[in-house]
Parts: structure tokens; sequence; C-alpha cells
């Protein structure tokens, strides 16, 4: 089940409090300035920082690469507009 749009507009970093990059198909929650990501369980996001999980260098990259290619949406934002609705 994914996450409602309300909870992704309402979701940030429970350290910096900044927005995270949310990647539904692998069911997580990504903070690519602290290189945090937290795991969504059971469609219940897990944001305890004692539960992150720090990610590698390479592991960053390839996040980051598939979010600039359109497979992750940033939290704190209202939900793209339909075009024409």
């Amino acid at each position: 089940m994914p996450l409602d749009p309300l909870l992704i507009e309402l979701l940030a970093c429970p350290q910096d409090k900044g927005p995270l990059l949310f990647f539904e198909d692998e069911d997580l929650l990504y903070n690519p300035r602290l290189q945090r990501a937290y795991r969504i369980v059971d469609s219940i996001p897990v944001m305890l920082i004692d539960e992150s999980i720090e990610v590698d260098d390479a592991e960053h990259r390839r996040l980051m690469a598939k979010a600039e290619a359109g497979g992750a949406v940033e939290t704190g934002k209202p939900p793209a507009e339909t075009p024409g609705a």
C-alpha cells in the first residue's frame, strides 16, 4: 500500500527537518544531505534517527541518479497538479 499523498507532503527528516526523497518502489525515504535512509514498513515510515540507515557514497550516487531520472518524489511539497484538473 503506497503512502498517503498528505503524509508525503508533511514528512521531513527528524534530524535536520529538511525534505526527503521518497522512493516508492523501494519503500524508502532518503535524506541526501545527511546520507541517511528511513525504511517504510507496512506503509508506516520508521522515522527514528536511531533506526535510520547510513548510506555509503556508492548508494548515495545510485539514489540521486534514480531521483534525477524521476524515480523519487520530494516530501514537503504539495502533490503535483494533474493537467486539466
